[in-house]
């Protein structure tokens, strides 16, 4: 269900270019259920890959989400409110302007572009990966409040 809501999150946004609530999700879901959240996670680049086609475009999704859900399984667990509303939005605002960079290793070896192309192609994407940045910083600024009701739900819900 969490996989789909980052989905279904991501479709509604699309009218907003670069702009999703995908590393918010990442990072919340980490922060709750630390290494169960590759489910939810790799159940969205499956959707993702499904509903869009498995194509060249989605293989960088393999590891991208995956390297926001590294950063943030090393934050401390019990972070102090003060840090953590101010680590989080940046940690998720730096995985929004570092996308291009992210994805660019893929895209050199699939495209057969040399270190020069990569670079071309990172310089040729950083309009977007600055609305990307952005983004991720508001977003990310409803991690924190979102972690708490999601950590009371998960206490209440269990047996």
């Amino acid at each position: 269900m969490l996989g789909t809501l980052m989905f279904i999150s991501k479709l509604i946004m699309e009218v907003l270019p670069n702009v999703h609530l995908l590393g918010m999700f990442t990072m919340l879901f980490t922060i709750t259920f630390r290494k169960k959240a590759l489910i939810p996670i790799y159940i969205y680049v499956f959707l993702n890959g499904l509903f869009a086609g498995f194509n060249m475009w989605w293989v960088p999704y393999l590891y991208i989400w995956t390297i926001l859900w590294g950063i943030t399984m090393l934050l401390p667990k019990n972070m102090p409110k003060t840090i953590a509303c101010v680590v989080y939005p940046i940690i998720c605002a730096i995985h929004g302007f570092a996308f291009g960079i992210l994805y660019s290793p893929a895209q050199a070896v699939m495209f057969g572009l040399d270190f020069n192309g990569m670079i071309a192609w990172i310089i040729a994407g950083l309009p977007w990966d600055a609305l990307h940045g952005v983004g991720n910083f508001c977003a990310g600024s409803l991690i924190l409040p979102l972690a708490e009701l999601l950590k009371k739900l998960k206490v209440s819900t269990q047996y």
